[in-house]
């Protein structure tokens, strides 16, 4: 069978795809840099719903739910920037579900952003934002 898709979806379909392993990388270089900071990671891409959170840790007593955000370049503006108001909201609806789901005692959580910009395959800048809202 043939495929009958114009080229310029065919361009959206592998950029996209190349978003989602953007997104992964940056997942992985997160989870490595908060390990050596002395975080315990919890859970990953936990979702709730519709709403997800990158990665769950644990710094002594305290539960940490982090957004990463990652680009290739700071054209746009900084990766941390985009995270407005209504992806503030879905992270606190994941947060909750995961606190209800697990039945976690936890009577200190905060939320974090870390920023990932990515200079080549091997070079990258991160900036931890701690209990940002």
């Amino acid at each position: 069978m043939e495929n009958h898709l114009p080229k310029k979806t065919e361009s959206i379909l592998t950029s996209s795809h190349s978003r989602q392993e953007l997104g992964q990388r940056g997942e992985d270089i997160a989870c490595h840099y908060l390990e050596q900071k002395g975080y315990k990671i919890i859970a990953r891409r936990f979702r709730y719903h519709r709403a997800e959170i990158d990665i769950i840790a644990r710094k002594g007593s305290v539960l940490v739910f982090i957004e990463v955000k990652t680009r290739r370049h700071d054209e746009f503006g900084y990766p941390e920037e985009s995270v407005r108001k209504a992806k503030k909201d879905k992270l606190r609806e994941a947060a909750l579900g995961f606190l209800s789901e697990k039945r976690e005692r936890s009577s200190e959580y905060r939320f974090d952003i870390l920023s990932i910009l990515l200079k080549s395959e091997r070079e990258y800048e991160i900036a931890h934002f701690e209990d940002v809202f």
